[in-house]
């Protein structure tokens, strides 16, 4: 074990980052498509604040947020959080999506570039700062022969001075290789975990040196130990009965079995030498890629601690890794 944080390049920016951020869409709070919920619940603000600063205690450098999450409020919150220690972390947010900040509904996408540089505009008031350090296209599935014009008015945008760097959450590598035919395009925000590989979209940043930030990297919470097949979710959590149809993990508002099946096949791998469950899950991620930059999502003081702790046992073995691999019955990956 190391008590030094573990460091990770942010791409070919050469913004060097602690090798675990903070995901923080759950700080957001409710926020509705309609009536799905695309949010985790109700949030303390205090607890998040206080989480965000014990992250920065304990050596962590990076947040995620987006604008869409709690319609604005996220960004607030890592604002308050972090106070005149704006210069000693590296945020990254997203821009993308249509919603009313007083209702707490998401109402579309938009990605023009009058509305690029209004919502960049609004995430720099929001989060009180003059700058983002990345920016990253919230679109999904937005067709690659229309990215070209997103990616240009997102280098005009570093040209500026609005953003250090940018990039795409996306897990289509045709996009993603729009995006970083631009020089300031740095990372792809990508779907991974141990239970989940993603094998063509790792190839992709490891191609052109991208980051490549893992979203879900706890399966939503499911890697955590937390649920169990008799767990049950609220209506306005995103994982909860009304949750939207791409949600695996969980279905009608609990974890769904399959999955629940393959966490306890590498259970005691990823718990081995003293890690907690959640620890060994991000030792898979860091060991999978030099590029990987998981952002697990948190709401409280003890899950911050938890996962930035994992940076003192570092990434699992290889041989571990062939282990898991032969246990989910898949082709091995290092």
């Amino acid at each position: 074990m190391t008590t030094t944080p573990m460091m990770r390049s942010l791409g070919r920016s050469g913004i060097e980052v602690s090798a675990v951020g903070l995901g923080c869409w759950a700080i957001g709070g409710p926020v509705w498509s309609g009536e799905t919920p695309i949010g985790w619940g109700e949030v303390n603000d205090s607890e998040s604040i206080r989480a965000i600063q014990h992250g920065l205690e304990l050596g962590v450098t990076f947040l995620d947020t987006a604008d869409v999450y709690g319609t604005g409020h996220s960004e607030r919150i890592v604002a308050q959080a972090l106070g005149d220690r704006r210069q000693q972390v590296v945020i990254a947010t997203k821009f993308g999506n249509l919603f009313n900040e007083e209702t707490r509904q998401a109402s579309g996408t938009s990605a023009t570039p009058e509305h690029i540089r209004s919502a960049c505009e609004a995430s720099l008031k929001r989060m009180n700062t003059d700058y983002i350090d990345l920016y990253q296209f919230h679109i999904n599935e937005y067709p690659a022969a229309d990215a070209p014009e997103v990616r240009d008015t997102l280098e005009s945008l570093v040209a500026e001075g609005k953003i250090r760097a940018y990039g795409w959450s996306t897990d289509f590598p045709e996009r993603a290789r729009v995006f970083a035919e631009g020089p300031n395009c740095t990372s792809v925000q990508l779907q991974l975990n141990v239970l989940e590989d993603n094998a063509a979209m790792i190839a992709v940043c490891e191609q052109y040196n991208l980051a490549a930030i893992n979203r879900g990297p706890l399966a939503m919470g499911l890697l955590t130990g937390k649920y169990s097949a008799s767990s049950h979710l609220g209506t306005d959590d995103v994982r909860g009965e009304n949750s939207p149809e791409w949600m695996a993990y969980f279905k009608d508002g609990k974890p769904h079995p399959e999955w629940l099946r393959k966490l306890e096949a590498i259970r005691e791998i990823l718990t081995s030498g003293g890690r907690t469950l959640a620890q060994g899950a991000l030792a898979w991620l860091w060991a999978r890629s030099p590029q990987t930059l998981p952002i697990p999502g948190f709401r409280t003081v003890a899950q911050v601690d938890d996962n930035a702790r994992a940076m003192q046992f570092g990434p699992l073995k290889p041989e571990q890794m062939r282990e898991i691999d032969s246990l989910l019955a898949r082709d091995p990956v290092v």
